[in-house]
């Protein structure tokens, strides 16, 4: 892991600590790193649960917030997480959920992910390899990424 991968999984973890989990218990922080820059987010639940929000898009929403297109990694940390004797994760654990790949697919194509429970640098084909592309003109591979328009 790179000095850049080290510090943004450290900023994912610092944000993970605001994380509003109480319904899970399980804290979750992410950090976009970008040509501005790195941007948090972390989870935040509701008791009417599809109202929740992962740490994956709030870091992305607040990169975008800011006007920075091009996210070039993605580090998500789950503080919670149970660990093992040796003090292992498991790796399903960190990992983004379905929702925030295609959040990934659409606005970090070519973002690399890294995650507290693995030593392994994801790359989106990793963890979508079919995404939903809506524009049926894109070449395969490129993900939903937008023309450079928006």
């Amino acid at each position: 892991m790179t000095s850049e991968q080290t510090e943004l999984l450290h900023a994912a973890g610092k944000a993970a600590r605001n994380a509003y989990a109480p319904y899970s218990n399980f804290h979750v922080g992410a950090a976009a790193l970008t040509e501005k820059g790195i941007f948090v987010g972390f989870n935040i639940e509701n008791s009417c649960t599809n109202l929740g929000t992962c740490a994956e898009r709030v870091a992305l929403a607040n990169a975008r917030v800011n006007g920075c297109k091009n996210i070039i990694g993605i580090a998500v940390v789950c503080i919670d997480a149970p660990k093992d004797a040796q003090g292992n994760i498991e790796e399903h654990l960190a990992m983004p959920c379905g929702g925030c790949r295609q959040w990934m697919a659409e606005l970090a194509p070519d973002a690399w992910l890294i995650t507290n429970a693995s030593k392994r640098v994801y790359t989106l084909k990793d963890l979508l390899p079919v995404p939903f592309v809506l524009n049926q003109t894109k070449e395969p591979g490129s993900y939903g990424q937008s023309d450079k328009k928006n």
